[in-house]
């Protein structure tokens, strides 16, 4: 599967985690020439603390378009250290 936006493949593994309708892919997977680190992070009932990335791609930016979770609940294991995407990030077969 390969994550897309503004025309660039930010993401490519056949190593996903599908956790409520998201694919999660490796942070490894990820290219880190996309993200910018941000400071917004949310909470998850069962998952636990998430962290955002923002992309930033031929100087457009996708604020807070990444989410992690730095050390989920044990109910969430299978997604540390893996990566997800929304806002208008297209994720594909």
């Amino acid at each position: 599967m390969k994550a897309v936006w503004n025309g660039k493949v930010i993401a490519e593994s056949d190593d996903i985690v599908t956790v409520e309708g998201n694919a999660y892919f490796p942070a490894a997977a990820v290219k880190a020439e996309y993200l910018t680190d941000s400071a917004t992070t949310s909470m998850c009932g069962w998952k636990g603390l998430a962290n955002y990335h923002s992309l930033k791609v031929d100087g457009k930016t996708n604020a807070d378009a990444v989410w992690f979770y730095k050390e989920p609940k044990s109910a969430a294991a299978e997604i540390q250290g893996r990566m997800a995407f929304w806002k208008g990030v297209r994720v594909e077969a």
